[in-house]
């Protein structure tokens, strides 16, 4: 019996990148340090500047804002923030949206997070196709559905009321929630989840007592987006939210103040207005910048 000889391997030492090679790949690292630093700072001010254009004519006087627009306010006007809260009834839009975003984003994550929690977690029959079916809605554009939509809420007798918009608001959002925590909840260890079932944790108190606080980057993450999405909705209460005794959430208040306003030629209690409605969106961000980055981060990794 003869066998082949494997050709011999003979292994070449790679050669050292000579100083001009490394000064060339320098130089193509610094270039593209530049262009990326400098995408980046140009992004920023694209963003950042007319927020901060904004704010600063909210304390200017109107004749400041036509005659100098670009220019730095003479005095800090708080009356212009209190006039938009009062008189353009900012205040009372605050209120009704902060009342129908709690409600909907409270029901949102519960059952989104429960869901994606057996989706993830239980096998059973149908499991992904109603998966799917959850999903799908994400694809599913919501001006389709206004009209039939407008007719069932109100058929049920939830029209032009504060319960309505919460479950549609909530009914919204909970495909890109189940999607996202069910791939959050698959990254979790089982160890600990079958320790806790051998202890004698029952299934109700295994997913708010251990898998909840363990997936709580993710649902941070995951209730920051719906809350902005929700915050800024506008066309759902446009349709849902009619009649004289309604209850305007901020996204229609504001569009009612842009009109009367600019008729009226008040621009610094209208800038005004479009600062206390920016706010609470920029103080979410910053109070949980990090944990958004992290709970992007873990979804993706096993």
């Amino acid at each position: 019996m003869t066998t082949m000889d494997r050709p011999a391997t003979t292994g070449v030492a790679k050669a050292e990148p000579t100083q001009a090679e490394q000064r060339q790949l320098r130089r193509e690292l610094g270039v593209a340090n530049v262009f990326s630093h400098g995408f980046l700072l140009l992004w920023a001010a694209l963003t950042a500047l007319p927020l901060l254009w904004m704010f600063l004519s909210s304390f200017k006087s109107d004749g400041e804002i036509l005659s100098d627009p670009w220019g730095l306010p003479g005095a800090l006007r708080f009356e212009n923030w209190a006039r938009a809260w009062t008189e353009a009834h900012i205040g009372q839009y605050f209120l009704n949206s902060g009342v129908v975003v709690a409600g909907s984003l409270t029901l949102t994550m519960l059952f989104g997070a429960a869901a994606a929690y057996v989706f993830a977690r239980y096998e059973f029959r149908g499991r992904q196709i109603v998966y799917y079916l959850f999903v799908g809605g994400m694809m599913f554009p919501v001006f389709l559905a206004l009209v039939p939509l407008f007719l069932v809420v109100r058929n049920v007798g939830l029209g032009n009321t504060w319960t309505g918009l919460i479950l549609v608001y909530a009914a919204y959002s909970l495909p890109f929630t189940v999607f996202f925590m069910t791939a959050f909840f698959r990254t979790l260890p089982t160890s600990i989840a079958e320790a806790a079932l051998i202890d004698g944790c029952g299934h109700f108190r295994l997913f708010f007592r251990v898998m909840l606080p363990m997936a709580r980057p993710g649902l941070i993450s995951v209730a920051i987006f719906n809350f902005l999405s929700q915050w800024n909705q506008f066309i759902l209460p446009q349709v849902l939210m009619q009649g004289e005794d309604s209850k305007p959430v901020l996204a229609q208040g504001l569009a009612a103040l842009a009109v009367s306003q600019g008729y009226q030629g008040d621009f610094s209690g209208l800038f005004a207005g479009l600062t206390i409605a920016t706010l609470p969106v920029l103080a979410v961000y910053v109070a949980f910048q990090r944990q958004i980055q992290t709970g992007l981060t873990a979804g993706q990794l096993k």
